[in-house]
């Protein structure tokens, strides 16, 4: 499991939006002093600028197996603010200013980066590693655009359910296997005074998390074709997993939704609260709050509502990028080539406590193991992340609109109509620019 708290993860910002400009500035002052100036780093270092802390340590554990196996030091580079983060980076790709490396999103974030030309064409590292074994070829889609792939994958978490197998056991009940079982599950519990399931929309971000998941176990390919601008949120596919969402709530199964992740895994570790959906990167959370892998802590996959769709999972994988103007390009270019190395991979994702991209390289943390055999063991279609899929400004106000949904779950069908208003207006836009 993760080595890194939820924000410190590709994930959405949880800045307050009246703090942007403040935070850009600041931030902005930051990389001008320090990430990515056109001095660069000493020769045989190479910096990655990234928006989290917490990946600090993974990142220099990297680092030191690439100066055993390249020659380079991986050196972290931190603006903690996401919104900030985000914003910087795209404006330092068109100075001399910019980072030699950067860990970013993958999706559509980083096809938007892409269309910038600020960043480097990974195609042949991405070739050469596959036909190595060193990484998962379903991945590619994540980190293409136009065909060229355009970052490598660092981590690949996956959304499952944690539990307590203790609490499990102790009222009966088995990780559920069908969707009934699923069902079974959380009525039991409710009815032994355990709060079935956690849901929030605090922070903003998590908030696209339920749809994501009902959706993707209701129907996974029209998740993906919806997610990618092919199908309509006013889609009775889409309604009805809204309405699937809204009888969990009549049925009183949720936490309340200002209930936050870390709180959450607490609450698991302690047998107040069930089942709690998020990626296996908020396993250090619960280790925190005194989870013991195996024993109070365990994880599943949900089960398919439908069983003729295929079986499937999302997940979540941060890209690292090289810049084109970075001053150590050439330095950052030799990293790339050398990343998914199995030295590499097993440093970084031992001290991370995830997955890795690399299947030569075993997770560390049980749990994570047994899911990453399921998922390859099973062939699960890897979907990505809500969080990845479709132009970020539309990302951005579906997750407002998800939230709304949540503080007020009879509203879900002039939520969806608001959504499918948005969405036709974004997807233009990004259509229009493909054409340009």
């Amino acid at each position: 499991m993760s080595g890194s708290k939820p924000t410190a993860h590709p994930a959405p910002p949880a800045v307050a939006r009246r703090t942007l400009l403040t935070a850009a500035a600041a931030a902005a002052g930051t990389l001008a002093a320090g990430c990515g100036t056109a001095e660069g780093q000493p020769p045989g270092k190479v910096a990655v600028f990234g928006d989290s802390a917490a990946w600090s340590a993974p990142m220099a554990a990297a680092g030191a197996a690439m100066k055993s196996v390249a020659g380079l030091r991986l050196v972290p580079e931190v603006n903690p603010s996401l919104e900030s983060f985000e914003q910087v980076v795209k404006s330092s790709l068109r100075t001399n200013k910019a980072p030699d490396m950067l860990k970013y999103w993958s999706g559509y974030r980083l096809r938007d980066l892409a269309r910038t030309g600020g960043v480097a064409d990974l195609s042949r590292q991405w070739d050469a590693a596959v036909a190595r074994g060193w990484a998962d070829r379903s991945l590619r889609e994540a980190f293409t655009y136009r065909g060229r792939v355009y970052g490598l994958p660092m981590n690949l978490a996956y959304w499952v359910f944690f539990y307590n197998p203790e609490v499990f056991a102790e009222h009966g009940v088995q990780p559920p296997r069908t969707w009934g079982d699923f069902l079974a599950v959380a009525d039991r519990l409710q009815r032994n005074k355990v709060t079935p399931l956690h849901g929030t929309a605090d922070g903003r971000w998590p908030s696209f998390i339920w749809f994501q998941e009902i959706l993707s176990r209701q129907d996974p390919r029209f998740y993906d074709d919806l997610m990618n601008g092919r199908e309509k949120y006013t889609d009775p596919r889409a309604e009805r997993a809204l309405r699937t969402l809204a009888s969990f709530f009549d049925k009183d199964w949720f936490t309340p939704m200002d209930m936050n992740h870390t709180d959450a895994a607490a609450a698991v570790v302690h047998g107040k609260v069930g089942m709690l959906p998020c990626g296996t990167w908020l396993g250090s959370t619960l280790m925190e709050a005194g989870g013991k892998p195996g024993k109070n802590v365990g994880a599943f996959v949900l089960p398919m509502a439908e069983p003729n769709a295929r079986p499937s999972v999302i997940f979540e994988s941060s890209a690292l990028v090289a810049t084109v103007k970075g001053p150590d390009h050439a330095e950052a270019l030799r990293a790339t080539r050398n990343w998914l190395h199995p030295a590499v991979m097993r440093a970084f994702s031992q001290a991370l406590q995830d997955g890795c991209p690399n299947p030569e390289v075993p997770a560390a943390n049980p749990v994570v193991a047994a899911l990453a055999e399921k998922v390859r063991g099973d062939r699960l279609w890897l979907l990505n992340r809500f969080w990845e899929q479709g132009p970020p400004e539309l990302v951005e106000a579906t997750v407002d609109d998800l939230a709304g949904f949540l503080l007020n779950p009879s509203s879900y069908r002039e939520v969806l109509r608001t959504m499918q208003d948005r969405a036709d207006e974004a997807w233009k836009v990004w259509r229009e620019a493909e054409r340009t």
